[in-house]
């Protein structure tokens, strides 16, 4: 059974109230979970871009893509988890992990589905939570997201019906 139904969550995957690209996190994070996703993106074979300074390099260490913010230079990790879903991690602090989905390539239980698969793998890598708000929205007020003591996604807030 999946983790959320299209019905109850329509209006959080609603670019017009969302915006087009919500912001995810994952809070209280380290050198060591960034390093862990760029493993278990590697281990999946999910293909990828590692963008710094508008040029495509290979991926580095997480330390070092991070050493690079003291340059200026802001890291940007692009992930397909599935060839319709593109992720864009943002490499901006150690201390959070960044990213961003298009809410118009996840319309339907389908996309519902593959953001709850790819936050569980995330969330379960880390051990951490992952949490999604509108686009610009403060932490404090996450729409939904994995819940590593349940170990799946779950509404964080009343969906408008």
């Amino acid at each position: 059974m999946p983790d959320l139904q299209w019905d109850e969550v329509k209006c959080f995957f609603d670019p017009d109230f969302m915006g087009t690209l919500p912001d995810v996190l994952v809070p209280n994070a380290s050198t060591e979970d960034w390093q862990a996703v760029f493993d278990l993106v590697e281990a999946r074979g999910w293909q990828w871009e590692f963008r710094q300074a508008d040029e495509s390099l290979p991926l580095p260490p997480a330390a070092e893509a991070l050493a690079r913010l003291e340059e200026g230079e802001v890291g940007e990790f692009h992930v397909f988890p599935v060839p319709e879903m593109l992720v864009i991690f943002r490499l901006m602090s150690a201390e959070e992990i960044d990213f961003d989905v298009d809410l118009r390539e996840l319309q339907g239980q389908a996309g519902v589905d593959n953001l709850c698969g790819f936050f569980a793998e995330i969330g379960r890598t880390l051990g951490k939570p992952v949490l999604m708000l509108p686009e610009g929205g403060s932490p404090a007020h996450p729409n939904l997201g994995f819940d590593p003591t349940v170990d799946r996604v779950v509404l964080l807030a009343d969906p408008l019906r």
